[in-house]
């Protein structure tokens, strides 16, 4: 009877096995896009999916890193009774490959929610959430308000954070290509860099070339007036 067990004992386990991992299927979400919008995608892409123009796409940086934006307003369907809670969702783009998207959440349509509400209905796609950091994340919001991360969606390349911003208070969710984000930031801040420094050459050149004109104003004002200064 011994020799029996055993394998009705393997045979129970693997099948638990088997349940736990469907179940962690189940659960988890794909974060590797958002309404159909997938982090790593390239601009023209995403461009024909939004229905945008190319000309929409602005550059903020072209070194060390081309950097670019696209913004986008999703509208409700004219069909359906349901309003657009997604104001305005920003795509953002690192040598043309899609690392970010931020979706920032009309506050009237979001009134009264609570963080629990919206939590909810994105773990409904994305899956359950992770702990939130430790020390919430301080983000700025699209008024120059303060925001802290309150919940976390993450797996080993995908990452979306659901910010609490000040003002209204409203929302803002915010996914990132992991493999890109450190790069690209890297590539903003040299840019930043670049752009100070060179601002601070311009000055420094005009402040120049004013004193130079001004100079040369007053050499010939002072060839015209000296012959015919009397005192």
């Amino acid at each position: 009877m011994p020799s029996l067990r055993l394998p009705v004992s393997r045979s129970a386990l693997a099948s638990v096995l088997a349940c736990g991992v469907l179940s962690a299927a189940t659960v988890a979400g794909d974060l590797s896009r958002y309404r159909g919008f997938r982090l790593g995608t390239d601009l023209p892409t995403i461009v024909r999916q939004t229905g945008a123009s190319p000309s929409q796409a602005k550059t903020i940086h072209r070194r060390p890193a081309l950097i670019q934006e696209l913004e986008w307003r999703p509208q409700p369907l004219a069909w359906s009774s349901k309003t657009e809670p997604a104001q305005e969702v920003m795509f953002r783009f690192y040598d043309g490959a899609l690392f970010q998207i931020e979706v920032n959440y009309n506050r009237y349509e979001t009134e009264g929610l609570t963080t629990a509400d919206i939590a909810g209905a994105i773990s409904a796609t994305f899956g359950m959430a992770a702990k939130p950091p430790a020390s919430p994340i301080a983000a700025e919001g699209p008024y120059g308000d303060t925001g802290e991360v309150v919940e976390q969606w993450q797996d080993a390349q995908y990452r979306f954070d659901l910010i609490r911003l000040s003002y209204g208070p409203s929302f803002r969710l915010t996914g990132v290509l992991k493999s890109l984000e450190k790069p690209a930031q890297a590539a903003i801040l040299e840019a930043q860099r670049l752009d100070d420094r060179e601002a601070s050459q311009r000055d420094a050149a005009r402040a120049a070339t004013e004193e130079d004109a001004a100079k040369a104003k007053s050499d010939k004002a002072r060839l015209v007036n000296k012959p015919n200064f009397r005192p």
